[in-house]
């Protein structure tokens, strides 16, 4: 098991690029399944998607929501102890996104001209939560507490069955933690296009957020052609180390791992300055995964993986910010002077005490982040994903006279006429006291 390795030097600006590509669609073909997926939905509802769930899934899903009495069930099938996670970890995200808040503050751009901006909740969301290789009821509380903290009036789960049909007691008991009662056991693009479109049982939403497959994802991009805003288009997980020589091998091979177990398909970089931290790295991958019960999705992903020689750490963190990762990792001897360095990433760990399964879990901060080089562009989940911005402006009499020379002249420059005139209807009317 070995990561391809490059001396960062020797490869060319085009090298380079290839390496930090990753496109999260790569099949357009994708994109015509999730069309007639969508089409099929919009015209037979509950029947369709009931139709794909056991095309997709073999899975027999003749009611799709969820039952109060199995939230109940789920409680009494969950242990104290995971339990007892699930709510530490909810405290902790919640603390973190309530810092988050936007005060309402007015601002005079001039005499007589306020402006200001105020945050409103988007009412209606609907959350994706894989279940494909795992249960994940940490996503369940990073995406459902934000929006219970913003305020959405509707949030809808959709979390793909498991072969009997039922969903995993501990993604309902992060639901009911999270404040969702309203769980569906649908995945895949059709649980996408539901939301989308809406059905019988499934109610249309204004904005769809979450992770998942490929096809997932192809049907968010999908989704949002059709009026319905996403968070973002990710692919699959990715981390990015940093490593000086100081760091710990341990450290960094499990840190690698972990993100590799993720997935077959998920990617795992180390960029170093010290060649020795590379080779002795790489010989602790083998041994750190020997006895994983996911090993054979962290053996095909280290595959796939990479390790750099930079020249300097200035030098590593020019390659990150051009990978973009979602998650980065500094083990470095003095992490903080670095991260006015950090350009481009989904989240951020400093230092051989911030493993990435503390943000995974229960650190406070979201997990929900761009994947593929997007962090370039864009944020992860926070709570501003669930709120939608209104500017306001107030201008008195005085202000809009001061201003109207130039309100005026610009009108005239684009020929608009009637801007001009509302203008002046207003000046020739006089005080209005």
């Amino acid at each position: 098991m070995g990561m391809k390795s490059y001396r960062l030097h020797d490869l060319s600006p085009d090298r380079i690029g290839e390496l930090c590509t990753r496109n999260p669609i790569e099949d357009l073909t994708l994109l015509e399944t999730c069309r007639a997926i969508f089409d099929a939905v919009e015209a037979r509802g509950d029947e369709a998607v009931r139709e794909y769930t056991f095309h997709f899934d073999g899975v027999q899903t003749p009611v799709l929501g969820v039952a109060p009495e199995e939230f109940a069930e789920a409680g009494m099938q969950v242990s104290e102890d995971s339990a007892r996670a699930l709510r530490r970890a909810e405290a902790n995200i919640r603390t973190f996104h309530q810092t988050q808040g936007i005060s309402r503050e007015v601002h005079e751009i001039e005499p007589g001209i306020r402006c200001w901006r105020e945050s409103r909740p988007i009412a209606s969301v609907g959350l994706y939560v894989p279940g494909g290789t795992a249960v994940l009821p940490s996503t369940v509380l990073m995406l459902g507490v934000p929006a219970r903290i913003a305020g959405c009036s509707e949030v809808t789960l959709c979390v793909p069955p498991r072969p009997d049909g039922s969903v995993a007691a501990e993604v309902l008991v992060a639901a009911e933690i999270a404040g969702i009662s309203d769980v569906l056991r649908i995945g895949g693009a059709q649980a996408i296009a539901a939301m989308c479109v809406g059905t019988e049982t499934v109610s249309r939403v204004d904005k769809i957020l979450g992770p998942g497959s490929r096809i997932v994802q192809s049907a968010k991009l999908l989704a949002s052609l059709r009026g319905t805003a996403i968070d973002m288009v990710a692919g699959p997980s990715e981390v990015l180390v940093v490593a000086d020589e100081t760091a710990v091998p341990e450290f960094v091979a499990s840190d690698l791992v972990a993100q590799a177990e993720h997935g077959s398909d998920s990617q795992a970089v180390l960029v170093s300055t010290s060649e020795s931290i590379l080779t002795e790295v790489g010989s602790l991958l083998e041994s750190t995964t020997r006895d994983l019960p996911r090993r054979r999705f962290a053996a095909d992903a280290l595959e796939q993986s990479f390790s750099v020689l930079a020249p300097s750490l200035e030098d590593a963190l020019r390659f990150a910010n051009t990978y973009a990762p979602e998650h980065l990792i500094l083990h470095l001897q003095d992490p903080q002077q670095w991260v006015r360095n950090v350009d481009s990433a989904g989240s951020v760990f400093l230092g051989p005490w911030s493993p990435e399964v503390a943000g995974d879990y229960a650190s406070g901060t979201n997990h929900t982040l761009p994947t593929s080089g997007l962090a370039k562009s864009f944020s992860g989940v926070s709570l501003d994903s669930y709120l939608k911005k209104i500017t306001f402006q107030e201008l008195s009499e005085e202000g809009l006279r001061a201003l109207a020379p130039t309100l005026e002249t610009l009108a005239k420059l684009e020929e608009l006429e009637g801007h001009r005139r509302a203008v002046e209807v207003r000046l020739d009317r006089g005080s209005m006291e």
